[in-house]
């Protein structure tokens, strides 16, 4: 479905962002992951993706606090493939704490990560884009950019940009070939949502079992995580050609969270 697209996913070394990296290149998709970790471990990473689905695969290192090497990474991937067709703001992290606790810098950096990364990103994949008359962005969200939880002040804030951003960018391109979308998982089991539990027992005086079970899945009346697989399978259906009409849109995939 996608033989012949270039798709760069920010934050895709592990969870979410790798899942989406994979099922794009099982797709026929070439893809740039980027993200965090042991540089062995990446590098495998990669080559898992080229040996097991038969694509090229690379990795950028770029820095989501540095809007340069966001850019740069962008300009690297059009040069290294011609195009940059599908673009996955994924790139994310959370910290847990109330708001008069809540460190400046940490506040800072969310804004930055979760936010304002996917801006520049955005603005730097558009030209290209709209040069050819097609393109694919999904944003990564949440259920926190629909509604709040307690003590995530940065991180729902964040989300709720992401849905104004999302909105925004799809009303400028409509008209261009380009869809413009944001998902909004609820609990997804990943290395994010697992590093979580400890801080978010902290700060309510529970146990790590107790915040999955009363804080985490409370509000997901499937009472099941949502799975890597699971979203990434939504990702790929948002650049098919059933979804050209999905645009600007806000799309829950949580277990029913957000119908509450």
């Amino acid at each position: 479905m996608l033989t012949g697209k270039t798709a760069v996913i920010t934050g895709s070394t592990s969870g979410i962002g790798l899942g989406c990296a994979r099922a794009f290149a099982a797709e026929g998709a070439n893809v740039v992951i980027n993200g965090l970790g042991d540089a062995t471990e990446i590098e495998a990473t990669r080559a898992a993706v080229e040996k097991d689905f038969g694509v090229r695969c690379v990795y950028s290192a770029a820095n989501m606090l540095k809007p340069d090497e966001i850019t740069t990474m962008i300009e690297n991937a059009e040069h290294e493939f011609g195009s940059v067709d599908i673009l996955v703001n994924n790139a994310g992290i959370q910290h847990v704490a109330p708001i008069d606790e809540f460190p400046v810098s940490t506040w800072d950096a969310i804004i930055a990560i979760n936010l304002t990364a996917a801006f520049h990103s955005i603005r730097a994949a558009l030209p290209g884009m709209k040069k050819r008359g097609w393109g694919r962005i999904i944003n990564t969200a949440s259920a926190h950019a629909l509604v709040a939880s307690p003590y995530k002040a940065a991180y729902v804030a964040a989300k709720h940009g992401i849905a104004g951003l999302t909105k925004t960018v799809a009303l400028e391109v409509a008209e261009q070939g380009i869809t413009v979308n944001a998902i909004c998982p609820g609990y997804v089991w990943t290395p994010l949502v697992e590093a979580q539990i400890p801080d978010t027992a902290k700060a309510r005086g529970m146990t790590e079992e107790e915040v999955k079970q009363d804080v985490m899945l409370k509000g997901q009346p499937t009472k099941q995580f949502v799975t890597v697989d699971q979203v990434a399978g939504f990702t790929v259906f948002l650049c098919s050609d059933p979804a050209t009409s999905i645009t600007g849109s806000i799309l829950p995939i949580d277990g029913g969270w957000t119908a509450q």
